[in-house]
């Protein structure tokens, strides 16, 4: 994600500071005119109440105030501020739906092949391998990152598709609901149809250049709806909807159970998400761990491309009101010490 440094918009006004501590030094330095305005000091301090150092610690309180105050209103002027996100306008990209199975399987962890016994019993134990739910996440990640111009949605399903966050250009918020999905949040069944119509009324009215959808299984399709998975991909062909199907599992799979882990047999239906791409002049990957979901992604990000990077505009947060409040703190503090306790008699 973008990192946002604090900023000053118009840092070349803080050599204004300059000028100013040479004022400073000069107004400290400077002795104020007696006649003008005696005090009553030097009878003070012929009568033993109070000593010198006292006397310049008052006044040096009320120059610290005045100075802060004078520091904190340059630097309102330079206009600090931080940057919060990037909006980017919409004009050729491509429009995107996502769609992720958060049945109960997909906390399920493919442990690689080449791995032995003892090296599965150890990264198993040590929770070294992430479940294919959290490494889809991660590579669904880099891949929204790489594709700032694009209207990107988030559907989830199980049982029944969810959508957890429409086509948009604020990835910020679609990376945050992305991290907050966990297995089995709306259910235990996989059910293909549905997420499959849902993305494709999300896109069928939308004016981009090219509509797509990736859907992410590690099941089979068992939750009958009144259209089939191949139906759902023949109306998205209408609507000129292409759809990337991705298979999770690597056939050497863990779940966790009460006494460890115990193996999970690898149950997506490869032949109905070959089809269901085929339909749609997509193309069908197998992910059989977190690699192979990074290289599906990197696979569809080029053969997907946007147009030309699209203008942004960063949306910021301003500090010089608060810096206006804390001159003007400083300045009204300054001016009650020089009332009361730094009093002099006119």
């Amino acid at each position: 994600m973008t990192a946002f440094p604090f900023e000053f918009e118009y840092p070349w006004l803080l050599l204004l500071l300059i000028p100013y501590a040479a004022i400073l030094f000069f107004a400290w330095r400077r002795k104020e005119p007696s006649l003008t305005v005696p005090s009553l000091l030097p009878f003070r301090l012929a009568e033993g109440e109070e000593d010198r150092p006292r006397a310049d610690l008052r006044k040096l309180f009320v120059f610290l105030a005045f100075a802060a105050a004078g520091v904190f209103l340059i630097a309102g002027l330079a206009r600090p501020r931080k940057g919060l996100e990037t909006i980017r306008a919409k004009s050729d990209g491509i429009d995107i739906v996502l769609a992720v199975d958060l049945s109960g399987s997909m906390s399920a962890i493919d442990v690689p092949q080449h791995y032995s016994r003892a090296q599965t019993e150890d990264a198993l134990r040590k929770e070294k391998l992430k479940n294919r739910l959290e490494a889809s996440k991660q590579a669904i990640a880099r891949f929204i990152e790489s594709r700032p111009g694009d209207r990107i949605g988030l559907i989830a399903f199980a049982d029944r598709p969810y959508v957890i966050c429409p086509p948009t250009l604020d990835h910020a918020f679609l990376l945050a609901n992305l991290f907050r999905m966990q297995p089995q949040m709306i259910g235990d069944g996989t059910g293909i149809a549905g997420p499959i119509a849902s993305a494709v009324n999300r896109l069928k009215d939308m004016d981009s250049k090219s509509r797509i959808v990736v859907l992410f299984t590690d099941g089979a399709n068992t939750v009958p709806m009144q259209i089939t998975p191949e139906e759902a991909a023949k109306l998205a062909d209408t609507f000129k909807v292409t759809i990337y199907t991705v298979g999770i599992g690597s056939g050497n799979a863990y779940v966790p159970s009460p006494f460890g882990y115990e193996p999970y047999p690898e149950q997506f239906d490869e032949k109905l998400l070959r089809e269901i791409a085929s339909i749609t002049g997509g193309k069908y990957y197998h992910a059989a761990d977190g690699d192979g979901m990074t290289q599906a992604m990197r696979a569809i990000d080029k053969l997907e491309k946007t147009g030309a990077e699209q203008p942004a505009m960063t949306v910021w947060k301003e500090y010089y009101p608060t810096m206006a409040w804390c001159a003007a703190g400083f300045m009204l503090l300054g001016l009650a010490l020089r009332s009361t306790v730094c009093w002099r008699f006119p």
